[in-house]
């Protein structure tokens, strides 16, 4: 299976606690953190969530 690597641009103060749910769901805690998940339709559909948050890093 294919891997995705999923990169915090912006910082979570702004997001709102569901967003922030999701980040911590992902374990990225910093900005410019990058963490390496199984391409699967649950972390995409995290991604697509917070997709103004996030970057997906190929």
């Amino acid at each position: 299976m294919s891997e995705i690597k999923v990169k915090l641009i912006r910082s979570r103060i702004g997001a709102t606690p569901t967003q922030r749910g999701l980040l911590d769901s992902l374990g990225l805690k910093r900005r410019e953190m990058v963490k390496t998940f199984k391409d699967t339709p649950a972390i995409r559909g995290i991604v697509d969530k917070i997709s103004h948050l996030v970057a997906v890093v190929e």
